[in-house]
């Protein structure tokens, strides 16, 4: 039999999935009965780097205004659901999750070709339109934010996947490693400043007037910067009288969020969730209002884990992490809060469906 995942375009999509896939090689699932359907994009990349097997398609995404592109995207979605069933049919496939995006649409449609059972897995508070026109002929949807359920009739709550550092984080097991791999002062409160893999300018911007306006010993900054923005930042961090610790790229998150008091991060459904699972209090800057982000923070904001702030207001940055950083006591209570809705064992519950499925 063959565990089908189909994942693409970007790390919101391919990470859930490559968690999932992780959980099932724990369980002692062969690493050659997972396949892994996806475009060229950073999946193509990704995946197999990860040691699974990676089945490449065309893909086109839909423009929602009117465009002569849109012409040909079902002959491009036919080609994909024949190429996707023929490997289903011939690996076995009993079981096809889908993460959302182009992906999904051919790669439902040929697990209903082949007669395999279909799982969805949304990671925003708002589903994407692939996700909603899958999940209305699925066997199962999973979710990683209670709104989401009200998009998605029967969905199931169980948090989005993450890797296994995230099943077992204990913060004060490894909150002295991380500080030494940062190089934090000792006694400074740490914030961490995160915007994504390829960074996030304004959160760069609004980093850079926090250092300027603050004491020298009032905090410690460790900033991923994503490696597009990293020289620039480096130059600021290491004229700033504030230890800043620039940081190109983390491939070890886990030592991130066990070194940080707050952070500083946009929205991402992904990151939203790290932070659950590790009981990290953060202010948020969602991409724009009305946004899949700006759904993402709002259970969480009114539960009071985490403080969000309008891309408009971005100056008020500073002084609300000023604030923060100086009452320990909220960010602790923020924290109680960020862990109680944390769900780090979204990885584990979902294998285990497919496997239920799979062994039937």
């Amino acid at each position: 039999m063959t565990y089908a995942f189909a994942a693409a375009g970007t790390g919101g999509h391919v990470f859930p999935a490559l968690a999932v896939a992780d959980a099932l090689i724990a369980d002692g699932v062969p690493r050659d009965e997972i396949v892994f359907f996806g475009g060229d994009r950073m999946e193509a990349k990704t995946v197999p780097d990860a040691g699974y097997d990676f089945v490449q398609v065309e893909l086109r995404g839909l423009k929602r205004s009117p465009s002569p592109t849109n012409l040909g995207i079902p002959g491009v979605v036919a080609r994909a659901r024949s190429q996707m069933a023929a490997t289903m049919d011939e690996r076995g496939t009993r079981v096809c999750i889908v993460f959302g995006g182009y992906v999904s649409v051919p790669a439902a449609m040929a697990a209903r070709k082949v007669g395999a059972s279909l799982f969805v897995q949304e990671q925003n508070a708002w589903p994407g339109l692939a996700n909603r026109l899958v999940a209305r002929r699925s066997d199962r949807v999973f979710v990683g934010f209670a709104a989401a359920r009200k998009r998605l009739k029967g969905a199931e709550l169980t948090g989005n996947p993450l890797r296994p550092v995230f099943s077992n984080f204990n913060r004060d097991e490894l909150r002295s490693a991380a500080r030494k791999r940062y190089e934090v002062p000792s006694g400074l409160p740490v914030l961490g400043v995160l915007g994504g893999s390829l960074g996030a300018k304004v959160l760069n911007d609004a980093t850079a007037a926090l250092a300027m306006a603050v004491e020298p010993d009032h905090l410690t900054i460790v900033h991923l910067t994503g490696r597009p923005h990293f020289e620039e930042i480096k130059e600021l961090a290491d004229q700033s009288s504030v230890p800043w610790r620039a940081v190109a790229f983390e491939d070890r998150m886990e030592m991130f969020y066990a070194a940080a008091d707050l952070v500083l991060s946009r929205a991402g459904a992904m990151t939203i969730n790290e932070l659950a699972a590790t009981g990290t209090p953060a202010v948020v800057v969602p991409l724009g209002l009305g946004t899949h982000q700006s759904a993402n923070v709002l259970e969480l904001e009114a539960a009071g884990g985490l403080v969000q702030v309008e891309q408009s207001q971005i100056d008020q940055v500073p002084i609300i992490v000023d604030q923060l950083i100086v009452d320990r006591a909220r960010r602790q209570a923020m924290a109680t809060v960020m862990s109680t809705h944390g769900r780090p064992a979204a990885a584990r519950v979902i294998a285990d469906a497919m496997k239920e499925v799979a062994n039937a």
